[in-house]
């Protein structure tokens, strides 16, 4: 599977992503479409800023290599693939899809946000592994 363009997570996120996409994405790709997941559309892996890079705040979990931002899914192969954009599915099949991969990662990751969460998340997935206060609390919007 290939990223485009490739992101550059901590090897922490990098397993997590890893394990997610092999243990529920690809079987959800495969049992949603009769498809294997083939590479990701993604964005916002490291890149120095502030949370919604906002002037002041917290810092971001793309600070530390730590989350990453999901635009698309690419299913299938090069010459009869399917693209499920998260900002607009198409039909009821691909919002099935994107519900269930969105329900998987709110387990996955410590914070999962993406349309219908915030203005900053409209048009992507974002993932994190962020440390909360209590292992067992997670952020899934």
């Amino acid at each position: 599977m290939s990223f485009e363009p490739p992101p550059l997570l901590s090897c922490t996120m990098a397993r997590t992503l890893a394990d997610w996409l092999d243990r529920s994405v690809q079987p959800l790709a495969r049992g949603h479409f009769e498809r294997d997941l083939v590479s990701l559309r993604v964005g916002g892996g490291h890149e120095c800023r502030r949370r919604n890079r906002a002037t002041a705040g917290p810092v971001s979990e793309h600070a530390t290599g730590q989350a990453l931002d999901i635009f698309a899914f690419k299913l299938g192969s090069a010459k009869d693939g399917l693209q499920v954009v998260v900002e607009k599915p198409k039909g009821l099949a691909e919002n099935r899809f994107l519900d269930a991969v969105r329900q998987a990662a709110c387990g996955a990751f410590m914070t999962t946000l993406g349309p219908g969460s915030d203005a900053a998340h409209a048009n992507h997935l974002h993932v994190d592994i962020q440390e909360r206060r209590s292992r067992a609390s997670r952020f899934c919007q």
